[in-house]
């Protein structure tokens, strides 16, 4: 007798993500050594510290670090990284945050980097008890302006790499690291869904930090990779605020076992692969009426591409919003299909094929030629104001768990 899928159990919806390693949807299908490896260790003892050290070998290895070790969450570890600017390897001083009277507790940060990735990022910078100082406007920053806004209170300078961020008129990376630099500050990155596990160490940042559980496809965790005392002295911070942000063996080993895994993987196979299932979706919703797509590649230089979707409400009667959400809310018993939506207000969204099992990019493809047709024929066009759309959404949440 086959055994029940586990979301069947739990009575969970058995959804097709085409958002890509979102968090709110699991982040990604963890590799087979991941797997095993927390399987493996998870009946097992073992002293933590010593599995530490084992990951800041395996991290120094990947990155081109001098040390590195795991945390919760990458948001953890941006919280934990700033601490450890402010403290250092003081043990007092650790036990005393978040109160930072006398210490240099200002991290400066570029106003186009300040974005929400689930949460507002300059909360993960505050819960350290740091206080967050923008650097330019949303849409432009220049170095002189970083310059003008560190002093000597400054403890951080953290550059964002994300598609959540503004993307042009920003300080560049290099210029950035050479101003924090010049003043005498050190750099931290956000790096959580980038694919280069070098690049940014080899070009100066001091610490830069990951997320085991997206591209990598290990469970989830935080990796922090950099100079040895920046990277102790967050370590340290588990004795302090840290202990709310405390990974497991399970983490720890499987961050392991996913960076040695991807030193192997066959990225050519992969993106080849990724390359069929986007020209599959372009080549039929092109011949819709409404209905633009094209190829998109990542905004952060990541080697990978997206489909996006212009829908144009009028000629496809239905507009982008409403489609993404009849995907993802069949009425007729189908799977549901979880597209990228973080844009849509802009009559655009995209189907992103990374964590795609096979066969499942023809599920994908049935199920929009169903709803462009269903809203072809429908009686009224499917055009909910996209304020109303987004009041649902929060009145969803706030009902949590009903």
């Amino acid at each position: 007798m086959a055994t029940m899928d586990i979301r069947s159990r739990y009575a969970l919806r058995p959804v097709i993500n085409v958002s890509g390693t979102m968090t709110s949807l699991g982040a990604s299908m963890a590799v087979a050594p991941a797997v095993d490896a927390v399987a493996e260790i998870l009946p097992q003892f073992v002293e933590i510290d010593d599995l530490q050290r084992r990951a800041s070998a395996a991290i120094a290895a990947a990155c081109g670090s001098e040390a590195g070790y795991v945390t919760a969450s990458c948001s953890a570890a941006i919280t934990l990284t700033i601490a450890a600017t402010m403290t250092g390897d003081d043990l007092g001083l650790i036990e005393r945050l978040p109160d930072t009277r006398g210490l240099k507790n200002e991290v400066v940060v570029q106003t186009g980097h300040l974005v929400n990735y689930g949460a507002p990022l300059d909360q993960a910078i505050r819960l350290s008890g740091a206080k967050v100082v923008p650097v330019g406007a949303a849409t432009e920053a220049h170095g002189y302006q970083l310059a003008a806004a560190i002093n000597d209170a400054t403890a951080a300078a953290l550059f964002v790499v994300s598609h959540h961020t503004q993307q042009y008129g920003m300080v560049p990376f290099e210029e950035f690291v050479a101003v924090a630099h010049d003043k005498g500050v050190p750099v931290i990155v956000d790096a959580a869904s980038e694919y280069d596990l070098t690049s940014f160490i080899r070009r100066g940042a001091d610490i830069v930090l990951y997320s085991a559980h997206k591209f990598l496809g290990g469970p989830t965790a935080g990796i922090v990779a950099g100079r040895k005392p920046l990277v102790r002295a967050a370590w340290l911070q588990n004795g302090g605020i840290g202990r709310g942000f405390k990974v497991g063996k399970e983490g720890i080993a499987g961050a392991i076992a996913a960076l040695h895994a991807w030193a192997t993987r066959d990225h050519a196979a992969v993106r080849a692969r990724e390359r069929g299932y986007l020209d599959l979706w372009l080549a039929t919703l092109n011949t819709f009426n409404g209905i633009r797509a094209s190829i998109d590649p990542d905004p952060t230089g990541n080697p990978l591409d997206r489909l996006k979707v212009h829908v144009d409400a009028g000629a496809a009667r239905i507009t982008a919003w409403d489609l993404v959400d009849a995907l993802a809310n069949p009425r007729n018993g189908e799977r549901p299909v979880i597209a990228r939506d973080h844009e849509v207000e802009q009559h655009f969204f995209f189907l992103d094929p990374c964590n795609l099992k096979p066969g499942e990019e023809a599920v994908v493809m049935e199920r929009l030629v169903a709803e462009l047709t269903d809203a072809r024929h429908a009686d009224t066009p499917r055009v909910t104001p996209f304020a109303t759309r987004d009041a649902r959404r929060t009145a969803s949440r706030l009902r949590w768990p009903d």
